[in-house]
C-alpha cells in the first residue's frame, strides 16, 4: 500500500466512553496517523471538524441529542473528512453502505474488520493525490446528503399517503412489497392489497428509503426484506419470488443494483 505524503488526524464521536477509548488505541497503534481526537457528543464532533479539519472521522450514528447524521447535515456532505459511519444498531442495509461509502462498521467488530476499514480509508486518501471532483471528499458526497436527508423530517418517506375521495390512508413504507408503474402513476402493493398512487415511479423511489428499496425492473420497484427468493433465467434475468407469493422479473440492466444492495453477487 502506498504511504500517505503526510501524518494523519483521525476523529472518533461516540457517547460510549469504551467505544472511543477501542476505536481511538487502534489509531494510535497506527504510525500514519499523528493525532487522535475524541467528542463525545454530535455538537462537540461539529465543533471540532470545523476547528481541527480532521482526514478521518469515525462517527457513531445513534447518539442522544444530535446523532451522526445530524453531524454530516450540519457540517454539510462537501465538507464532510472521510468518514466511517459506527453503530450498534443493524437499521440500514449494511453491506450497501459498504458497496458505496468508506466503511460502516457494526459493534462489536473485530481487529480484522477495522484493519479492512483502515485499508479502505488509506487507499482512498492515496487516490485523492490526483482527485475527482466528482467525489472530492472520499465517501461519495451524493451517499452523503442520501445520509443527511434522513436526519430531516418527510425527506426519506416513511409513510405513503393513498388518498382516496374524502379519505387519506398512510400505508408504512416499511410494509410495501412493491410497487409498480402503472401509466403516469404508481400502483402500490402492501399486505395483500393494491393502491393507486398518483405520482411516477421514479419520483416515488427518489423519496424511498434507497437502502431498503431497489429497482429490478424499468415498471418495478421492490421491498427487498419483502423478496423470499430468486430464480435464474435465461439471459442474465432472474424471477423474483416475493414472500407474498407475488412474482416479478428482474432484469439484466438492474442486476446490478440489486447486488450492490446486497453486498454480493447473484
Amino acid at each position: 500500500m502506498a504511504s500517505n505524503p503526510r501524518p494523519l488526524c483521525a476523529l472518533v464521536v461516540d457517547d460510549e466512553a469504551p467505544a472511543r477509548r477501542r476505536i481511538a488505541d487502534l489509531l494510535r497503534d497506527d504510525r500514519d496517523i499523528a493525532t487522535v481526537l475524541t467528542a463525545e457528543h454530535g455538537v462537540a464532533a461539529i465543533e471540532t471538524i470545523r476547528q481541527a479539519r480532521p482526514d478521518i472521522v469515525f462517527l457513531d450514528v445513534q447518539m442522544p441529542g444530535l446523532d451522526g447524521f445530524g453531524v454530516v447535515e450540519a457540517i454539510g456532505p462537501e465538507h464532510m473528512p472521510l468518514t466511517v459511519f459506527v453503530t450498534a444498531y443493524d437499521h440500514f442495509a449494511i453491506r450497501a453502505f459498504e458497496a458505496e461509502a468508506v466503511d460502516y462498521l457494526l459493534k462489536p467488530f473485530s481487529d480484522r474488520r477495522y484493519e479492512r476499514t483502515i485499508e479502505r480509508i488509506k487507499e482512498r486518501l492515496h487516490d485523492r493525490r490526483a482527485p475527482d471532483p466528482a467525489d472530492a471528499n472520499g465517501f461519495g458526497p451524493e451517499l452523503l446528503r442520501l445520509v443527511a436527508k434522513r436526519a430531516s423530517p418527510g425527506e426519506i418517506w416513511d409513510w405513503i399517503a393513498v388518498k382516496s375521495r374524502d379519505t387519506t390512508r398512510l400505508l408504512l413504507t416499511e410494509e410495501i412489497d412493491w410497487i409498480e408503474a402503472a401509466g403516469v402513476y404508481v400502483t402500490v402493493h402492501s399486505k395483500g392489497e393494491a393502491f393507486l398512487y398518483r405520482a411516477g415511479l421514479a419520483t416515488v423511489a427518489s423519496r424511498l428509503d434507497p437502502f431498503r428499496f431497489v429497482r429490478i425492473h424499468r415498471s418495478h420497484l421492490v421491498n427487498v426484506r419483502s423478496i423470499a427468493f430468486l430464480e435464474r433465467r435465461s439471459h442474465g434475468e432472474f424471477e423474483v419470488m416475493l414472500k407474498s407469493g407475488a412474482r416479478l422479473m428482474m432484469s439484466r440492466t438492474y442486476r446490478g443494483e440489486v447486488e450492490a444492495i446486497l453486498g454480493q453477487p447473484l
